[in-house]
């Protein structure tokens, strides 16, 4: 027969007392961590602590928009040399709401990103399409207005669908969102014959009308402002490379000088005057609300 220990009240009241202890000891740090979380964690929609972004552009007076200015009507130059169009006319009007002036830097589209991570611009305001893959290393106003990649072909081509595309050379602008929109199609991508990428819509659009490639892949409101230039020259299909938005490009790190740019958006679609500017390039009221 097996001899039994007697049981030892005074031990196991200890260890009982010791374990509520230690409950009560972790939960007290527990909720001293939620706390300070609690204080010093951001709502994604606002600027980081430390964020100056905004208070340096205040500071110089100004913001510097980085452009394609080969970009007619978003931004181009006229026949004086002077930089015009849709996104200028805009740019300027929130920097005016916002009490500061608007500066314009044309650089290379392909390297527009770099130009802007790199501090060499504060901005990117030019028919930017919103895509994941920029939004990895750029963050992006509200989109402001909607776009589709079309199709332009010579006037009267035999072309009329992306399956005619078949065996023939394309042109677009190298960096350009419609690079992706033709890649992600695979099957119409894969029965080309070859994808030409120009610096510009207008070298693609030149290339096209001298026969060399046989259909430009390019931002409708640019496509069709072309169009309109040249009824004879140009037209553009049914089928298209899928819809998209424009947004303003800034950089990650720059939530608070984003937040006054999108309020300033915000201003100028309340007083009409985005309406105002849209109609004077586009004969309409265009802009996202």
């Amino acid at each position: 027969m097996a001899v039994q220990k007697p049981f030892d009240t005074d031990n196991e009241r200890g260890k009982e007392e010791m374990k509520k202890s230690f409950v009560v000891l972790l939960t007290i740090i527990l909720a001293l961590a939620l706390a300070f979380t609690g204080c010093t964690s951001q709502k994604p929609s606002e600027p980081a602590a430390g964020d100056t972004s905004w208070e340096d552009i205040q500071a110089k007076g100004y913001m510097t928009v980085g452009l394609d200015d080969s970009f007619p009507p978003m931004g181009f130059r006229d026949e004086k040399g002077e930089i015009v169009g849709f996104d200028i006319d805009m740019a300027k009007r929130a920097a005016e709401v916002m009490g500061i002036e608007a500066k314009f830097q044309p650089v290379v589209w392909a390297g527009i990103i770099m130009e802007l991570n790199n501090n060499n611009i504060d901005l990117v305001w030019n028919g930017m399409t919103i895509t994941a893959e920029r939004q990895e290393a750029i963050n992006f106003t509200k989109p402001y207005l909607a776009n589709r990649q079309i199709i332009v072909v010579q006037k009267d081509s035999d072309i009329s669908n992306k399956a005619d595309l078949a065996g023939k050379k394309i042109a677009l602008q190298a960096g350009s969102s419609a690079v992706d929109a033709v890649k992600s199609d695979e099957a119409t991508f894969n029965s080309l014959e070859g994808m030409v990428e120009f610096p510009n819509n207008t070298e693609a659009l030149l290339d096209l009308a001298a026969g060399r490639v046989s259909a430009v892949v390019v931002d409708e409101i640019v496509g069709r402002y072309y169009i309109a230039k040249k009824p004879d020259m140009y037209e553009v299909i049914e089928d298209n490379f899928g819809d998209e938005e424009f947004g303003i490009g800034i950089r990650k790190s720059d939530d608070a000088f984003r937040a006054e740019l999108q309020k300033a958006i915000d201003t100028m679609i309340a007083d009409g005057s985005a309406k105002e500017i849209s109609e004077k390039w586009f004969g309409e009221d265009i802009v996202l609300k």
